[in-house]
């Protein structure tokens, strides 16, 4: 079995999660200004289904981070006031607190960002002026 982290451990962790999920919604933010661009442009037929397809992705994607962060907080939180109170996280309260599940979620939310991103950058070098 995996050693449980160090409270201060998780607490960063979550911190530079959190952190790359605030960047991600700037290049979501970015993406978005990039497929408003596009939106005039009539090179090809099918770029407004494209476009709206990627607009759904992204709308998923900020939910999915939303909720990944707010969690992330709640925990963050939890974890502080632990470490006010001088307790240290046990194997049984690692658990109870549910942080595998947490890392489990971010990890595929990353994969799904990382490979809107890959997909994204295919269908944008298509369009390049």
């Amino acid at each position: 079995m995996p050693k449980t982290p160090s409270t201060l451990g998780l607490h960063l962790r979550y911190r530079i999660w959190i952190a790359e999920m605030n960047a991600d919604i700037t290049i979501l933010r970015i993406f978005d200004d990039y497929l408003v661009s596009l939106v005039p442009d009539k090179k090809e037929p099918h770029l407004k289904i494209v476009v709206e397809e990627f607009k759904k992705q992204f709308v998923s994607l900020r939910k999915l981070m939303d909720d990944l962060k707010h969690e992330m907080h709640l925990q963050k939180m939890k974890l502080a006031a632990s470490t006010r109170e001088g307790k240290a996280i046990d194997k049984k309260l690692y658990k109870t607190d549910n942080h595998d599940a947490l890392k489990k979620h971010y990890t595929s939310y990353r994969k799904l960002f990382n490979k809107m991103k890959t997909d994204f950058g295919l269908i944008r070098n298509n369009w390049a002026d």
